[in-house]
């Protein structure tokens, strides 16, 4: 894949948020619809208040009490611990139950991402049904690379084109038979964590001289991952994983073929 083909891809991301992104003027605060989609396929809603100087971007409480709503409550240590991890990845916080961020008119568009990333990830990490509650993937997935002795990095950082940071749940250095990786754990595949890998990847790969690949490992147990997902990754030459197959992938993830 050309460095031309790969700006398309950003330049096509960009055109198409730019056409979906709305902003409501509300009494004290400026509403944001983004295109990306919570696990109900609403469509994400973000509130940027502005108080004597800096910015206050916030989900103003949805997520967590949508979650809370649906049985996930946030009572064990692990489950807290593991919540501000996600948080804390991308530089966000948890005030009364609202996800926010503080920042200034330059640093909008990166708080703006990082919040809305923030958001998909807490989302994406417990959509599981009450009897799945028992366990969180990324975390199974970090054991089970443990286990194995695969190298890999934690909540991997790397920059893009567009001037974005972009996290990866891990990375795996480079070996004699594959170049560095990056390997996203998800559990549950849905259209708006694919288009995001995607971007992701796209904007990385646009500046990069060395070759970067990318694996995805994806939850199965509780459903099936949708194959028209699957087949976008694969355009976008991110390899799908399956984590009933993960015994298979050993190898494949040390990089050894």
């Amino acid at each position: 894949m050309t460095k031309a083909e790969c700006q398309r891809f950003v330049d096509e991301y960009v055109h198409w948020l730019k056409q979906e992104l709305k902003a409501t003027a509300l009494d004290g605060s400026c509403q944001i619809t983004t295109p990306f989609l919570d696990r109900h396929n609403d469509a994400i809603e973000i509130y940027v208040e502005k108080k004597d100087g800096p910015l206050r971007l916030t989900d103003d409480g949805y997520t967590i009490q949508d979650l809370r709503a649906s049985g996930m409550e946030f009572t064990t240590e692990r489950r807290k611990a593991h919540l501000a991890a996600v948080l804390n990845g991308f530089g966000v916080k948890l005030e009364n139950d609202e996800i926010c961020v503080v920042g200034s008119l330059e640093d909008f568009p990166q708080k703006k991402h990082n919040l809305v990333q923030a958001i998909l990830a807490v989302n994406d990490m417990f959509v599981m049904a009450e009897e799945h509650v028992l366990s969180l993937f990324k975390e199974d997935v970090a054991l089970f690379l443990e286990a194995h002795r695969v190298p890999a990095f934690s909540d991997f950082k790397l920059s893009g084109k567009s001037g974005f940071d972009h996290k990866f749940d891990f990375g795996l250095p480079k070996t004699a038979e594959k170049p560095q990786r990056v390997l996203q754990a998800i559990n549950n595949l849905a259209k708006e964590n694919t288009t995001s890998i995607a971007f992701a990847l796209a904007d990385v790969r646009a500046i990069r001289t060395d070759p970067l690949g990318a694996l995805a490992m994806i939850n199965d147990t509780v459903r099936p991952p949708n194959e028209d997902y699957l087949a976008a990754l694969r355009v976008y030459e991110v390899e799908p994983l399956l984590w009933s197959q993960r015994q298979q992938a050993i190898s494949f993830l040390n990089g050894r073929y």
